[in-house]
């Protein structure tokens, strides 16, 4: 895989014996602060709530009204 511009700059800093700019960086730059939750009981039941309403048949509640000639 090719090197970024921005690291080929970094690791001639580095030989160069200046500062590493990557020991700047916060901590939390690579963390993953996302917390993760299991489904509760009301979430299971909100995914399944029309899961037995098939629309199938083409019966879906919808209707089209056409008005043909005019009077």
């Amino acid at each position: 895989m090719a090197k970024s511009n921005a690291r080929k700059k970094r690791e001639k800093l580095i030989r160069e014996g200046k500062r590493n700019p990557e020991n700047g960086r916060s901590p939390f730059a690579l963390m993953d602060m996302q917390t993760r939750m299991t489904k509760t009981r009301k979430d299971h039941l909100y995914r399944t709530k029309h899961k037995n309403q098939s629309f199938t048949d083409g019966n879906d509640g919808s209707f089209c009204f056409c008005r043909l000639g005019v009077s």
